[in-house]
């Protein structure tokens, strides 16, 4: 998509420091972490919502937040993954998204 930033980021134009790419997922640090560890993951293919999102996409974007956990050393103590869909929920880039956060304890219900 032309004008996503996401997309944007994917195609290098905007640069991000990027954590874990593969050929069909890619992560990277938020701009503005809510954690330690805040990092988005995304498909490279552009998906608005989840409800666009394949099965296997998903199941790939699952295998990428276990290599990053594991490989960023919190896998043991824990993480949360947070994925918002549409914008009453919160999603604010129309591109799927999960929030990768870790290195603090985490609030139930979050908010």
């Amino acid at each position: 998509m032309a004008n996503c930033i996401f997309c944007k980021i994917i195609a290098g134009d905007i640069p991000a420091e990027i954590v874990y790419q593969d050929e069909n997922v890619v992560a990277f640090c938020d701009i503005h972490p809510q954690a330690p560890h805040h990092i988005l993951v995304i498909p490279r293919h552009h998906y608005e919502t989840l409800l666009e999102l394949p099965p296997a996409q998903a199941g790939q974007i699952n295998e990428a937040v276990k290599t990053i956990a594991m490989e960023r050393g919190f896998a043991r103590s824990g993480f949360r993954l947070i994925s918002s869909c549409g914008k009453d929920a919160g999603q604010e880039v129309m591109h799927v998204h999960y929030h990768l956060l870790a290195g603090r304890s985490f609030d139930w219900p979050p908010g």
